[in-house]
């Protein structure tokens, strides 16, 4: 059993603004392993950072956790316009995630939000609690066991999902499922299929295929999110997701890019590569696990 006080310490880390930024991550990454209240105060907690990206990842723990108990935080960010769009986006994909139907009329609300990628977000949370609602059930487990914003299409021909992903003029919703169907397919052709959406208009979009890019940790994607993260007229979070995808890949024709941007003028790109380079470590070394902040602490 772990302690409280286990828990505690490992919040520290995550909290401490002078801990290199993976450390934190990892820790963040291990208080989402444990779960609990406590972990969940832990990660509130760290909304008061300067590091958006850092906030987001935070939503993004608390929607994969999927516990009440974050949703008054959550709706929080998503309310205040004082925080980055990327945060304030992952807090309402994260209400999603969770599933609970009482937050459905706060998302209707903000899927009219001036900020784009707000909005998209909430459109897509709010489909996704409908869809929960007629269904009554949970999608199938992903592959990837996360929990994403919209359950795989039932199709399973890589021509005719490749052509849903980029019509335009389909509901976002059905790209999307559209999109993890692709994911779960796997494979060459499935991956280069993805990888044309990173030139789809919606920035939303481009940063979920660079999602799941990185998920599927295949080299052939590795030429079109490095073109995506070298574009300096690429909105930042997708120039995020997209290094983190590379230092998921972790293969050896990422790390140049990494090692170059983490310099770059965007600290929400940096701080990617940062913690991208992280994980190409991680990927290509001993370590049993990346959530590591409780051996860290035990050792």
């Amino acid at each position: 059993m772990v302690t409280e006080e286990e828990v505690a310490a490992i919040g520290r880390t995550l909290l401490d603004a002078a801990q290199p930024l993976p450390a934190r991550f990892r820790a963040l990454f291990t208080l989402r392993n444990l779960g609990g209240p406590a972990a969940i105060d832990c990660i509130v907690r760290g909304f008061a950072d300067s590091s958006a990206l850092l906030k987001h990842e935070l939503a993004f723990c608390l929607g994969q956790m999927r516990d009440r108990a974050a949703i008054p935080a959550l709706l929080g960010v998503l309310q205040d316009s004082q925080q980055e769009p990327m945060v304030r986006h992952e807090a309402g994909e994260a209400l999603g995630a969770i599933g609970d139907p009482e937050v459905l009329d706060i998302l209707r609300h903000y899927s009219e939000d001036p900020v784009v990628e707000v909005a998209e977000t909430c459109q897509l949370a709010v489909k996704r609690l409908e869809w929960l609602q007629e269904h009554g059930e949970e999608p199938s487990s992903s592959p990837y066991h996360s929990v994403d914003p919209a359950p795989p299409a039932e199709e399973t021909d890589v021509a005719t999902l490749h052509a849903v992903l980029l019509d335009e003029s389909r509901p976002l919703f059905d790209r999307y499922r559209a999109m993890f169907a692709l994911r779960n397919l796997g494979g060459r052709d499935a991956v280069l299929a993805l990888a044309d959406g990173l030139r789809a208009g919606s920035a939303l979009f481009r940063h979920e295929i660079g999602y799941v890019l990185g998920q599927m940790q295949d080299e052939a994607c590795v030429p079109q999110l490095t073109a995506a993260l070298c574009s300096r007229a690429e909105n930042p979070m997708v120039r995020h997701e997209c290094a983190e995808a590379l230092g998921s890949i972790a293969r050896p024709s990422c790390l140049e890019t990494l090692r170059a941007f983490a310099q770059d003028e965007e600290r929400v790109v940096r701080e990617s590569c940062e913690v991208a380079l992280d994980m190409y470590e991680y990927e290509n070394g001993p370590q049993f696990q990346y959530a590591d902040g409780l051996c860290r602490l035990q050792a």
